[in-house]
């Protein structure tokens, strides 16, 4: 008996197993299907919430620009409207001109508005965006004498601030409030001793003599520090005229008024840079007569949110020399 027959050993039909090398590449192969099969599956998903992402907000833009502006000032009898300027005055924030101007144009114009009150709290900034507040609010209550426009100060109202607020009927303040700083300034800084010290040398070439005005890396020209103060004398002037025509007979003037000093809420009643103390519910209540308060002010819409959220505007402009005027 040959010992293919011999009793134990019986013939199979299975294949031979493959060598362990073959068998390690087929497993490969095999996880690496899978794996790109979970792999298209996981970007399938995050597509498809993306596309829903994205489709939502389009819907929530739309029904904001048709229906955002529609909440303001909806009411349905006679109120106090009110406009918020808070922080720095500034193109393109929530307290630059755009917004504080569509907010009391839009407050003016409501048929219900009995009293405007315009709540500042607000360090300064841009004198240009100060002026066109100012002029607006000048001309809004040219064109509706029958509503009286105030301004109730919070903690700050201080150069622009208070070159915005200086257009009223009247000022109303806490006692505590910081009222003032009408002045100008131009901040800047120089770095030539420091240059000398670490060996760097500063190579600017210009067309025009004055083109490196006030260039921090080389030493001042008496000439461009005599045209800045002379700028500045000239913004201060235009910022010391506002205030004397806004306040009229009620500025009690003194030698400090116009330096830059501030001056607390209290103090400002005397000198006559503010009228009274008051709140918002305090003046709709007992000076407008009209308690039911609506708030006219301007906020970013959703597309705007959107957009500073993801960066759309990361730069904009170049840089400049000439440092910044403020009304602080």
């Amino acid at each position: 008996m040959t010992e293919e027959n011999s009793p134990g050993n019986f013939p199979s039909d299975a294949p031979a197993s493959p060598p362990s090398w073959e068998r390690s590449i087929l497993e490969k192969l095999a996880l690496e299907g899978l794996k790109e099969q979970r792999r298209r599956r996981r970007w399938g998903i995050f597509f498809k919430l993306v596309s829903c992402a994205w489709i939502g907000l389009a819907l929530l833009i739309v029904w904001n620009w048709q229906h955002g502006d529609a909440e303001k000032g909806g009411s349905l009898g006679p109120h106090t409207a009110l406009v918020q300027l808070e922080g720095a005055i500034g193109p393109g924030g929530e307290a630059s001109a755009e917004k504080i101007v569509a907010g009391l144009t839009a407050a003016f114009d409501d048929k219900n508005t009995k009293g405007v009150v315009l709540l500042i709290n607000s360090p300064g900034g841009s004198p240009v965006q100060s002026g066109i507040i100012n002029d607006e609010m000048v001309r809004l209550r040219g064109k509706h004498p029958t509503i009286p426009l105030y301004v109730v100060v919070e903690d700050v109202c201080a150069s622009g601030g208070y070159y915005v607020a200086a257009a009223a009927d009247k000022i109303f303040v806490d006692k505590a409030s910081i009222v003032g700083s009408i002045g100008v300034r131009m901040d800047g800084f120089g770095f030539t001793e420091l240059m000398k010290k670490v060996g760097v040398e500063r190579r600017l070439l210009t067309a025009g003599e004055n083109k490196g005005f006030l260039d921090p890396f080389m030493p001042t020209e008496p000439n461009q520090v005599e045209h800045a103060r002379g700028m500045l004398s000239e913004i201060h002037q235009q910022f010391i005229d506002v205030v004397r025509k806004g306040r009229g007979k009620r500025l009690k003037e003194t030698p400090e008024m116009f330096s830059g000093l501030f001056w607390s809420g209290a103090k400002s009643i005397e000198l006559g840079l503010a009228d009274g103390y008051g709140t918002v519910n305090s003046v709709a209540r007992d000076v407008i007569k009209a308690e039911d308060i609506q708030d006219f002010t301007q906020g970013e819409n959703i597309a705007e949110r959107f957009a500073k959220r993801f960066g759309a505007s990361v730069m904009s402009g170049a840089t400049s020399n000439i440092d910044s005027v403020h009304w602080r």
